[in-house]
């Protein structure tokens, strides 16, 4: 194709990929609108603007409250997860590099089963007895760790596939590392993206989960979901308000994710 006839179709690409996340932003842009707006019943245009709706949302204690427990619980969950998943996947991509066919099939059983199924079986065994943690934030980073554990495989999987892990552990080993020296010094650095890749996508997934923490906890440990949809019959503007704070702090955490993952060459 020539450069004459490339130019268009490259312009009219970038056209659909623009129109496209244009439609994907206006639920998102009208949710805005309406959390700033005083008032917008009966017109197409607001009547005015304020931001009282977000200085209410983020003066109120309880709001402040459950957005701290969603951050708590979401953080253990991927501690749990960072510190049980990376050695199992080193020990698994090293030495038994035939068990990650079996891996790929067990990673995938949270999903497999709803959370709603998985709910009722966790309230029955631990509602009660010697193990009674329905209604704290203990069953949560439980119930969050097994949900994390298919993004954290995957793409630290991806990852240590990418670096060549055997060779990368000889070539240590060979200048005198031993295997725990060339696991934290030589692999362990290199997971740096991977790793950072499925903490995001494990924190943005926990961080909006409503069912097991509605069923689990409700409000004995409100987090962050909860909260929403128990103030579902407040002010259309204030719910607004919540969802667009929430989205704000999803995107802050994409960027600061992006710039701590770039190169150091860069």
């Amino acid at each position: 194709m020539s450069r004459a006839e490339s130019g268009p179709v490259a312009v009219y690409h970038r056209v659909v990929v623009y129109l496209l996340f244009a439609i994907l932003l206006l639920p998102l842009l009208g949710t805005f609108i309406y959390s700033i707006s005083s008032s917008w019943s009966a017109t197409i245009l607001p009547s005015g603007f304020s931001i009282k709706w977000y200085v209410q949302l983020w003066s109120d204690p309880r709001f402040l409250h459950a957005f701290g427990q969603s951050l708590l619980v979401c953080i253990g969950a991927l501690i749990l997860s960072v510190v049980l998943i990376l050695p199992l996947l080193f020990v698994v991509h090293y030495h038994f590099p035939k068990l990650d066919a079996l891996m790929n099939i067990l990673i995938l059983l949270p999903f497999a089963v709803p959370p709603v199924v998985s709910s009722v079986g966790l309230l029955q065994l631990y509602g009660s007895g010697p193990f009674a943690m329905v209604g704290t934030p203990w069953i949560l980073i439980g119930c969050y760790f097994t949900v994390a554990l298919p993004f954290m495989y995957r793409a630290i999987t991806n990852n240590l596939q990418a670096i060549n892990l055997r060779d990368l552990m000889d070539a240590a080993q060979l200048l005198g590392a031993s295997t725990f020296q060339a696991a934290i010094l030589v692999v362990l650095p290199n997971l740096r993206k991977g790793l950072m890749v499925a903490l995001l996508l494990s924190f943005s997934f926990l961080f909006g989960e409503f069912v097991f923490a509605n069923i689990l906890v409700g409000t004995r440990y409100e987090t962050l979901q909860v909260y929403l949809n128990n103030m579902r019959n407040s002010s259309g503007h204030f719910t607004s308000a919540l969802v667009i704070s929430y989205f704000f702090f999803v995107l802050v955490m994409t960027w600061a994710a992006n710039i701590l993952n770039k190169d150091k060459s860069e």
